[in-house]
């Protein structure tokens, strides 16, 4: 129900956001205007934005990420949605642990300390959050439910354990954080120790079983570069499993998406990490290959593939079996080949692939070509200069030679599969989502390890699986939950035998899987969240955060939601349909913002200088809103100013007296309006939130002139002046409303209905016609809005300017292109 202002008098005085903003604010939250209900006879928008961590502080990217989505979220909600737009907590991770050692204060402390601090900060923004359903991942009703998701995977067979590799600390005896591992040299943080790779059991999701879904972007309204990004880490591709085998007929199992070039293969290269490493090395090479490996597993997977890297290798002094024509080739051992993509072993052949062939020059080995180019001849490869990576008829390929471009693949695999040595297969670049994590603040794995019946899920009734407060900090970051003296210990929920809780805890990108999920309900106690809610809310209909989430992030949460469909918890095919990037602000000097460089711009003294909707309007109006840039203090001053005009304009004009001016004129402020609404709405639908900003200040522009023409008063001007103020709310939703109630309008400006453009009254009533002859501009006309196409050839034909050119020839052509030019055409 619309509020009366109690008065209609208007009140003049300074424009002063550090009183006007925290008033609305509190007012807002009081009312409860934000807070969205499910209304079955109300089209629902479930609007999102990125949760923050819980760092203590919101830096200006956390505002340029959410105050235009803000805008956005409240359009909407004017054009008749039934908006939710909520917001909470990422409060689970490594930083709490680091300040815990670091200053000794205990994790939960230190984050919900920052949880205050922040919640306050996101209420400067004034945007329309609906803090009745904060979330926060670290609080025990929330991680119940991410325990119990995970029990859901492990009963669907989802969760696994298995042995992987972790970075890990000789000195301290600890597991490490990749941000723990530092510099080229990949030494511990705190005590420098150079640090190993370790294999320890770590439990991993199957995300590997719903690639091929993933794969599929239709029910998706994502931007291209980021549906690239997924495409390109799933890495899906084509091609044949081969076994190879030793001499001691060990197995050694690859994937090829080159099967035409089998015969080509003169060696083979192990990860280092692959088990036959050590069953294949000689006895003379076992030094060698011992130092070569703990140096290569020092490195990080980036390290090793990267492509100005030169590649090193140790020869294992052991052979493999080509399968293909049973000729014995070198096995070598090489960084470049990591154990967790495809099978931690390739067919090395140099004359078709750039990484081989420069690792067989350097080593002498042979490079034998096995596909002919496009010139025809046969290549000698003792004297190839560069690979030839190509596709073509096979050659020196056995009973496939002659086999042409076009069946040289599928040819192959039926051979290999007709004689039992290979089949067709997909591989993918994805692994399995590896979620174990050797610390203390997350959401602990509820499993329980019996001597007896093994792993054994904690029973729901006992969950959440709660951290213990009572915990003590090691200088060395070993995670407190294997060093306490009783909280590990438990019972077997089957037969009662003593038995041991797994003391990992899980990725917090678990945690942020779901959390569009417990935002529908997060009181709700019977599950994870109300089904009457998820009914009415989900899909997410938006989502806004950055592109750098592309393949963690947004592809956890894919995964989460189609296995939760499959187990019939969720609905549909997808959990976000729309999803929109922002780009990064840059600090002053054109540098990603850090302490160190003294270039960060804190966004709550920016408020307190210039207020809220300075700030909020001008990340709009600055920048692109999908690119960024550098942070430029003299622009925001343009924006203070023009909301500084505006004040002044509502407030001294706001009063006067009624009138009717001049007819011209107010036709002219009419259509300068409606085109303002038009492009407004188009900009906001589209996201543009720059040409929202100068569209508003072009229409304060116009209606300054109005009030110099002496319109003020009149019944255009009254409406161009709320009109203003309904447009600018989104933007500027402080004092917006602060001059909507100081008119005397019913509260809440942020209540009322969108303003409707009329197309009619939008029209511009003459418009400039280019006429061209012969393609080349000789004169521009003034003519009616709305001019026929018949008489912008006549009007055309007939300027004297264009005459000098036509004279007495007859046009072969005349092209009309409405609205905007008239093309005279002489020549044939």
């Amino acid at each position: 129900m619309a509020e009366a202002a109690e008065t209609k008098t208007v009140k003049l005085g300074p424009y002063d956001p550090v009183a006007i903003e925290p008033k609305w604010q509190a007012r807002w939250e009081r009312d409860g205007l934000y807070a969205a209900r499910v209304d079955p006879k109300r089209q629902k928008f479930y609007f999102l934005t990125m949760l923050p961590y819980t760092s203590g502080n919101l830096h200006i990217g956390h505002w340029y990420a959410m105050t235009p989505s803000d805008a956005r979220a409240r359009y909407l909600s004017r054009k008749g949605y039934n908006v939710m737009y909520p917001i909470g907590f990422d409060a689970f991770g490594l930083p709490a642990e680091n300040a815990a050692i670091d200053h000794n204060t205990h994790p939960m402390q230190w984050t919900y300390a920052n949880i205050d601090r922040m919640r306050g900060q996101l209420r400067s923004m004034g945007a329309m959050w609906d803090w009745s359903r904060e979330a926060v991942s670290s609080d025990p009703e929330y991680y119940r439910w991410t325990q119990w998701f995970f029990l859901q995977l492990f009963k669907h067979g989802l969760a696994y354990k298995k042995m992987a590799p972790v970075d890990w600390c000789p000195k301290d005896q600890t597991v490490l954080a990749r941000e723990q591992v530092i510099g080229e040299e990949r030494v511990c943080e705190r005590c420098h120790t150079p640090v190993v790779k370790k294999d320890l059991e770590q439990w991993f999701f199957r995300i590997t079983q719903y690639a091929d879904e993933m794969l599929d972007f239709s029910h998706l309204d994502w931007p291209e570069p980021v549906r690239l990004l997924q495409t390109h880490w799933i890495g899906r591709s084509e091609g044949a499993n081969v076994t190879f085998h030793t001499e001691a007929e060990d197995e050694i199992p690859i994937f090829t998406t080159r099967p035409d070039t089998l015969w080509g293969a003169t060696f083979m290269v192990l990860a280092p990490e692959h088990p036959l490493v050590e069953v294949l090395t000689a006895a003379e090479q076992q030094h060698a290959v011992r130092k070569y490996v703990e140096k290569a597993t020092r490195q990080t997977d980036i390290q090793r593939e990267a492509v100005d890297k030169e590649k090193t290798g140790v020869f294992t002094g052991g052979d493999a079996i080509n399968p293909v024509n049973g000729e014995r080739i070198p096995v070598w051992v090489a960084d470049y080949v990591l154990m967790t993509y495809g099978t931690g072993a390739i067919m090395g052949v140099p004359a078709h692939d750039g990484r081989d062939f420069e690792f067989a020059r350097k080593h002498g080995i042979e490079v034998r070509p096995v596909i002919r180019p496009p010139e025809g001849a046969a290549p000698d490869g003792a004297t190839l200069r560069v690979p030839l990576v190509i596709y073509g008829e096979m050659i020196n390929s056995g009973p496939l030679s002659g086999t042409p471009q076009e069946r040289a693949i599928p040819a192959t695999i039926e051979y290999l599969e007709e004689h039992k040595l290979g089949e067709r297969a997909v591989g993918y670049r994805l692994r399995d989502w590896l979620i174990s994590r050797q610390r203390y603040w997350g959401a602990p794995i509820p499993i329980i390890y019996c001597p007896v019946h093994g792993q054994v899920p904690v029973p729901d009734g006992q969950l959440p699986v709660r951290l213990p407060e009572d915990v003590e900090w090691l200088p060395t970051g070993q995670s407190p939950l294997k060093l306490h003296p009783t909280w590990k210990q438990t019972t077997c929920p089957i037969g009662g035998e003593p038995a041991e809780r797994d003391t990992d805890t899980m990725d917090t990108f678990m945690c942020s899987s779901w959390y569009h999920l417990r935002y529908l309900s997060p009181d709700y106690s019977q599950a994870a969240f109300d089904p009457e809610q998820y009914d009415y809310w989900m899909p997410v209909d938006t989502y806004t955060g950055g592109a750098e989430h592309a393949t963690m992030h947004l592809i956890y949460t894919r995964f989460f939601h189609k296995a939760l469909r499959d187990m019939g918890i969720v609905r549909g095919p997808e959990p976000m349909l729309q999803l929109r990037n922002q780009g990064h602000i840059l600090g002053p000097d054109g540098f990603r913002m850090s302490k160190s460089r003294g270039n960060v711009i804190d966004p709550d003294e920016q408020v307190r200088e210039y207020g809220a909707d300075s700030v909020r309007a001008f990340l709009m109006f600055g920048y692109r809103w999908p690119e960024g840039g550098p942070w430029n203090t003299d622009n925001i001053h343009g924006v203070v100013r023009w909301l500084n005009r505006v004040w002044s304009l509502v407030l001294e004009t706001g009063a006067a007296e009624a009138a009717d001016g001049d007819p011209v004129a107010r036709r002219d402020l009419t259509r300068k309006v409606h085109q303002a609404i038009r492009a407004v709405s188009n900009d906001l639908e589209n996201f543009e939130f720059n040409t929202v900003v100068s569209e508003l200040m072009q229409l304060t522009n116009a209606i300054t002139e109005a009030n110099q023409q002496g319109l003020a008063g009149s019944t255009e001007f009254n409406s161009a002046i709320e009109t203003l103020l309904l447009l600018m709310a989104p933007a500027t939703p402080h004092i917006a409303e602060e001059l909507w109630e100081r008119l005397g309008k019913p509260y809440s400006i942020h209540t009322q209905p969108w303003p409707e453009h009329d197309p009619d009254l939008a029209k511009e009533e003459l418009i400039t016609l280019v006429i061209q002859v012969d393609g080349k501009v000789r004169d521009r006309i003034t003519v009616p809005a709305g001019i026929s196409e018949v008489e912008a050839r006549t009007q055309a034909l007939a300027s004297a300017v264009v005459q000098r050119f036509v004279g007495d020839k007859p046009p072969r052509d005349v092209i009309v292109v409405p609205g905007r030019l008239v093309n005279i055409v002489l020549e044939s």
